[in-house]
């Protein structure tokens, strides 16, 4: 049975001092956790993360990776950039960047792909709004972005991560119910399931503000198999909290 993975998620947050101070804290109360973890980070503060994670169990996640193998493009960064800092994931389709950033499924589907190249394990994550949801259209649309995914990546499918991250609970204190992670999850995992035979290793977490006090119903759910964790990543206490959630 795979362990649960708790990966925080930092957005545009962070200073060194504030991360010295937050990862100090979570190493000293670490003790012996039942889960994986990571921490995706913003890519200025790579270095100083893989210094400061070094030998611990924490692993390093970045936040973006271009689709591209090198050249001219400036200001987008690699997956073997990325490598050579010991990143093991990165965050590829959150709901900001499709929001803000105007990525496509396709261009999704493209990150995925060369991150997974690069020995980077893409979380992917998947989500519908708001409109589309009381649209009754939440299982059209993740089908649909998740199934980009799928097609570009083929057999290397199983190697992925994915995030449910219903768009209208991030940052909004708005959280779904067990009930309503659950279903989206269980669409997701017949989906992966049809797509490859080893999709029971392929971790789905919930992303929509996951916290200290609804983490634990939400990681009991059958088809939750951790947490892309927020604002909560950002405080010791609370992200420790979840860690000790994720039985």
């Amino acid at each position: 049975m795979k362990k649960k993975l708790i990966a925080g998620n930092w957005k545009m947050n962070g200073s060194f001092a504030a991360n010295e101070a937050l990862v100090n804290g979570l190493l000293t109360n670490l003790g012996t956790p039942a889960c994986e973890m990571a921490l995706c980070v913003p890519s200025i503060y790579l270095a100083q993360m893989q210094a400061l994670l070094v030998g611990s169990e924490i692993d390093l996640g970045a936040q973006d990776v271009s689709q591209h193998e090198g050249g001219a493009f400036t200001g987008e960064i690699s997956g073997a950039m990325l490598k050579e800092f010991g990143v093991r994931y990165v965050l590829v389709g959150h709901s900001e960047r499709r929001q803000y950033h105007f990525e496509t499924d396709a261009l999704v589907a493209a990150k995925a792909q060369r991150a997974l190249a690069c020995g980077v394990t893409p979380i992917v994550c998947v989500g519908e709004t708001l409109t589309e949801r009381e649209a009754g259209m939440t299982e059209e649309v993740v089908k649909r972005q998740l199934a980009a995914v799928i097609h570009a990546n083929g057999h290397c499918i199983s190697e992925i991560v994915v995030a449910y991250e219903p768009v209208w609970a991030i940052g909004t204190g708005k959280t779904a119910s067990a009930e309503q992670a659950q279903q989206v999850h269980a669409v997701l995992r017949a989906q992966l399931k049809a797509a490859s035979a080893q999709a029971d290793r392929i971790h789905i977490l919930y992303g929509g503000s996951m916290n200290a006090a609804n983490a634990a119903q939400l990681l009991a759910q059958a088809d939750i198999d951790g947490g892309l964790v927020g604002g909560a990543s950002l405080k010791a206490p609370d992200f420790l909290s979840i860690i000790a959630s994720a039985l």
